[in-house]
């Protein structure tokens, strides 16, 4: 039996896998444009760390630490390849939305506003600096007035010795500095103000309290005018042990914890308070404040109003111009396209300026040459103030809509409308039965976030009308026009007393209004789906 040799096939010669080069390969330029960027980074990070340090702010410096740590193992290991790409997304994420949403909604249990700034050890000293007097028999010192990382503070010499102090930090010898005339001129990492200066800050100059040492029983150096510096003491006596404070006339006042101020018996308090829990009372305020009730129930209704109107004559005025240029016939359909862009291409705050002067009483355009010279106060009446947000509003927001409602009317296919041809339904039926419906599909979402951009429409209110005109006798500036975003803005900056907690818990209130609203909406889109 003779066997055949059968030529020998060579086998196909394997290629050898492609090396995949990392970013630690020292032959590489990537790894040393990686080196220097964590090199900035680690050194904002350690800077942050230090900071946070002497702040005592130890929240801060932990996350900042393990961000450091974690930023470091990622981008220098080969395990972790994903999360290089996850991390800086992630730490925005954390620092912008989720560190913020947790604080406003912290601060909304609180009583923090102006009043109930800090906590309650600062404010033990604060009343005690407030309430002062000079001590009699102790020198005078001529005195340099510094600015120390945007702080005031006051310069001093004695014994020879340049001491430098600011409101938070008591004085403390400074080495480096110049001497001329007894007083301080030049300070090492402070700037010196001239007299110019001094007078332009002259409030924060006479309200500036320096320490003299860290017992609050030595004092703290006052000036006048800015040149001269005086010791000067509490009249309030402090009793730790009881937790009071007594005035010259023997009058007590009493820790009370639940308001965060110390009060007396004849309901006089000391000012400042501090921050303390407050429960629910900055929701159930809104609601039971007889004095806030009515304006707020009266912005929660406009403000919905507002919203709803604005999606709904936005949509239709955009809609309606969509199907018209949407036909073929007719003609300069990308000349009118172009043209009914252009108010959205125009910044929305300053259209809404251009609209204010074009609806002044007085001089506007529109009661001067449309309207013959006549005197409608479009924006100090309620009623037409409103109507005027609405019109000024439908101006800038069609184009969208008709943006939207174009693309949309052109990806249903043409197979549709032909049917419904063969069918013998009209151009009005066609619209309702197959057009509109097919167009829900894709524009429905883009309405319900139009809904909660108008919830939340801060820029055009504070820009045409301020929110006014105002409601008379309300605790807070608050109008008729107000929605509830630039209500918040008034509780929080522009009502005399700054309300952060009740603005936090009106933010509170809106984030859960729009959550509502949008999560129903997005339900009721899914039965649109059907339709496809």
């Amino acid at each position: 039996m003779s066997t055949e040799t059968r030529p020998r096939v060579a086998e196909p010669t394997r290629k050898a896998a492609p090396q995949v080069s990392h970013a630690r390969d020292l032959t590489r330029p990537g790894f040393y444009a990686k080196l220097v960027l964590m090199m900035l980074v680690n050194a904002f990070g350690l800077y942050g760390i230090m900071a946070a340090w002497g702040q005592q702010d130890w929240a801060v410096l932990v996350f900042l630490a393990v961000t450091l740590a974690v930023a470091d193992y990622i981008y220098f290991s080969k395990r972790a390849i994903p999360a290089k790409y996850l991390l800086p997304g992630l730490v925005f994420l954390l620092v912008y939305q989720v560190y913020v949403m947790a604080n406003t909604a912290y601060i909304a249990f609180t009583n923090y506003g102006d009043g109930h700034n800090d906590l309650k050890g600062p404010a033990i000293t604060q009343i005690l600096k407030t309430s002062d007097r000079r001590v009699e028999g102790t020198p005078t010192y001529p005195v340099t007035v510094v600015d120390v990382n945007s702080s005031l503070g006051f310069a001093v010499v004695k014994d020879g010795e340049v001491l430098v102090g600011t409101q938070e930090n008591p004085l403390a010898p400074v080495a480096g500095a110049v001497i001329s005339g007894g007083r301080a001129t030049e300070v090492p990492g402070a700037s010196v103000l001239n007299l110019a200066e001094i007078q332009q800050r002259s409030q924060e100059v006479l309200d500036l309290r320096v320490s003299v040492s860290d017992d609050p029983a030595d004092g703290w150096l006052r000036s006048d005018n800015g040149t001269m510096a005086y010791t000067a003491r509490s009249v309030l006596t402090y009793d730790q042990a009881a937790d009071t404070f007594t005035d010259a006339d023997g009058k007590v006042y009493t820790a009370d914890e639940a308001q965060g101020l110390y009060v007396a018996q004849d309901g006089t308090s000391l000012s400042p308070g501090w921050r303390v829990f407050v429960g629910t009372d900055n929701f159930t305020r809104m609601f039971t404040d007889t004095r806030l009730q009515g304006p707020f129930f009266s912005v929660l209704v406009w403000t919905f109003a507002f919203a709803i109107l604005s999606v709904l004559s936005t949509f239709a005025l955009g809609l309606l111009l969509a199907v018209v240029f949407n036909d073929d016939r007719i003609k300069l359909r990308r000349f009118y396209r172009a043209m009914f862009i252009l108010p959205y291409a125009f910044p929305a705050f300053l259209a809404a300026l251009v609209w204010k002067g074009m609806l002044n009483q007085q001089f506007g355009i529109i009661n001067q040459a449309l309207l013959g010279g006549a005197m409608i106060n479009w924006l100090g009446d309620g009623m037409l103030a409103k109507l005027s947000i609405l019109m000024v509003n439908l101006w800038l927001g069609f184009p969208y809509m008709f943006l939207v409602c174009t693309g949309a009317l052109q990806a249903i296919p043409g197979e549709l409308t032909e049917a419904g041809i063969m069918d013998g339904a009209g151009p009005v039926k066609r619209f309702w039965n197959v057009t509109l419906p097919l167009l829900m599909v894709s524009v429905a979402p883009l309405l319900i976030a139009s809904f909660a951009f108008n919830f939340n429409n801060f820029s055009l209110i504070f820009m045409l009308t301020g929110g006014g005109p105002n409601y008379p006798g309300a605790p807070i500036i608050v109008g008729e026009t107000d929605i509830l975003i630039s209500m918040v803005y008034s509780v929080a900056f522009e009502s005399g007393v700054r309300q952060f907690g009740l603005a936090s818990a009106m933010s509170i209130l809106i984030f859960f209004v729009v959550g509502f609203i949008s999560w129903l909406g997005f339900r009721q889109t899914r039965k649109l789906e059907e339709i496809m």
